[in-house]
């Protein structure tokens, strides 16, 4: 018996089963389904591209892995080098990690640790946004603020080391004076909350986060495990404002395998370079950068930038507000676009009851969750295949 994620076992639906895919298209026995959620965020090129699949059939033929302790090799050098060229400032210093939620452990113990390596014992807070998502191993379960890991409250009670906050300023200014000089580090999803509830929020919040971190010696970390590679509609949120430790995941590979990096700024990597032994970052993956996924990673993003994705995105952005205008029904709380992302906010979340069969009958494949039904389609997508998919989302209010 397969345990599924994020299911009732007892009580689930038997899962659709998927025996081909490419492009845009999930594949079943009877049918063909446009993968509206881009398998969770992360295939922006969609299946089947020949160039990623090529690229993991040159290297599997060196060889597939090898760990990182003591030895290194071609892909993660180059991958390396690539980060440090095209990401902004000085994030020039890479952790690999085989997962996003992993990649955030690491983000979390880096802020501590470049304390704690400073004889500084008193920074051992951490605050997030209220409605957070980072993961589901148990410290980033701890720092996100999601209402299915609240059973930990029962067991161990709320944590005395993590605070919450709400995207608007005089509250981010009132938790900083009350928390400020207790904190190691103030971590976001960037401009949008995914798995909280496809929650948008203004950039001038990320600006005074930034000028408040600085004030206080907090270290700022942009988790963009789902936001980077264009789906906010921009490159990377880390270029507006520019974070001490940026964490990416899903796009990293075009969702090919399991990937991610936590990338350090020059004051964290040498806040733990030292001859001291006890200083060093006590962490290491056993499939942390995996050549295969070393070699995907720098073919996507080799993509990414010669085919001018972020115009892609653009485009694909205004595709959907055009589709959009005017939409409202009584049941609606909010309809948000951004980027790569359309997101129709109930009021009720029984409302959303039974629109994955509906979708599937119309050819799409859809995963509402809370009280959001949305989409968030690879980057690939044809005009008249981004329209099935928001005409399918409207037509479940008007039928």
């Amino acid at each position: 018996m397969i345990w599924y994620p994020y299911e009732q076992m007892k009580t689930m639906k038997k899962p659709i089963k998927v025996i081909d895919a490419k492009g845009v298209y999930l594949y079943t026995q009877d049918t063909k389904l446009i993968d509206s959620v881009s398998s969770w965020w992360s295939v922006m090129f969609g299946y089947k591209n020949k160039e990623l699949n090529q690229a993991i059939k040159d290297q599997v033929d060196k060889f597939s892995h090898i760990m990182l302790g003591g030895l290194t090799h071609e892909p993660v050098e180059k991958l390396s080098n690539k980060l440090k060229e095209y990401l902004p400032g000085d994030l020039d210093y890479p952790f690999f990690s085989d997962s996003g939620s992993v990649a955030v452990e690491v983000a979390l113990k880096m802020a501590l640790q470049y304390y704690i390596n400073q004889g500084r014992t008193e920074k051992r807070m951490v605050m997030s946004l209220t409605n957070s998502y980072h993961g589901d191993t148990f410290k980033t379960m701890e720092v996100g603020d999601d209402e299915d890991y609240h059973f930990i409250l029962k067991a161990y009670g709320k944590s005395p080391y993590v605070v919450h906050v709400d995207t608007q300023i005089p509250a981010l200014e009132e938790a900083f004076k009350k928390y400020g000089e207790k904190l190691n580090s103030f971590i976001v999803e960037p401009l949008l909350q995914g798995a909280g509830g496809m929650k948008m929020y203004d950039i001038s919040f990320l600006k005074r986060a930034r000028e408040l971190c600085d004030q206080y010696d907090v270290v700022l970390i942009f988790d963009e495990v789902a936001t980077g590679f264009g789906k906010t509609g921009n490159r990377f949120v880390s270029d507006l404002v520019l974070p001490d430790i940026l964490v990416l995941g899903k796009a990293l590979t075009a969702g090919y395998m399991g990937h991610a990096v936590t990338v350090a700024n020059k004051k964290i990597y040498y806040g733990f370079y030292d001859d001291d032994p006890s200083h060093a970052l006590m962490h290491g993956p056993t499939f942390m950068a995996n050549p295969l996924a070393c070699c995907v990673a720098l073919k996507a993003i080799e993509i990414f930038e010669r085919d001018k994705y972020m115009d892609k995105v653009k485009h694909l952005e205004e595709v959907a507000k055009e589709e959009m205008k005017g939409f409202c029904d009584d049941r609606i709380k909010e309809v948000r676009i951004m980027g790569d992302v359309v997101c129709i906010e109930v009021k009720d979340a029984k409302t959303l009851d039974g629109y994955q069969d509906f979708a599937y009958k119309k050819g799409v494949f859809a995963r509402p969750f809370l009280n959001c039904l949305y989409s968030m389609p690879p980057m690939i997508i044809k005009d008249d295949e981004l329209k099935k998919i928001l005409k399918t989302m409207k037509e479940w209010f008007e039928k």
